[in-house]
């Protein structure tokens, strides 16, 4: 694995698609921070999807022991400002899982959710470093619930990353700093 540049005090994404090695990534800046890691998983436990279930034994597996892991599936704002992280690294493994968990909600209720956290973000002290799905460069999907996910969670992500020190894209074996390399659009 590639040698992750130090945080400090930084907002960071990582981004990319299924099995890129964003999560791996992602540990790995956590890890060269040097503060206290706390891994925020936003998956919810579904002991009837046996495929579910391995891939989060294989994130378990993987993180360090003295990492605090906190199960946040849906009040992730409320999470990330809480003031007890100041000094620590937040991990959060990932915003596709966490919206999936609220995709319920109404236009209105999505939108103050989303402002919301993005305020949270704007807020929070220490480093934050989220994990994020691209989904939007495939085919569009036949059902509009995955029209839906799809594009409230670009959004998301585009929202995220203008406001982000740092932007990276895992993809192909490769971990592109985007920050670093691209324009920023302005929402």
């Amino acid at each position: 694995m590639n040698s992750a540049p130090a945080t400090s005090d930084k907002l960071i994404l990582v981004t990319g698609p299924a099995r890129s090695g964003k999560s791996e990534w992602a540990e790995s800046l956590a890890t060269n921070s040097r503060k206290r890691i706390i891994y925020v998983a936003t998956s919810q436990i579904n002991t009837s999807d046996l495929e579910w279930q391995t891939r989060i034994e294989k994130h378990k597996n993987r993180r360090p022991s003295d990492w605090i892991t906190l199960e946040i599936p849906i009040k992730l704002s409320e999470t990330l400002i809480d003031h007890r992280y100041e000094d620590s690294c937040i991990l959060v493994d990932s915003l596709g899982t966490w919206l999936s968990n609220i995709l319920a909600q109404d236009e209105k209720a999505w939108n103050e959710t989303l402002e919301t956290f993005i305020e949270s973000l704007l807020k929070v002290k220490g480093d934050v470093i989220l994990v994020a799905e691209e989904t939007g460069w495939g085919v569009v999907p036949s059902f509009p619930i995955g029209r839906l996910f799809r594009d409230r969670l670009g959004s998301l992500i585009r929202r995220v990353g203008v406001i982000s020190d740092s932007v990276y894209l895992v993809t192909g074996g490769y971990i592109l700093p985007l920050s670093d390399l691209g324009i920023p659009l302005k929402l």
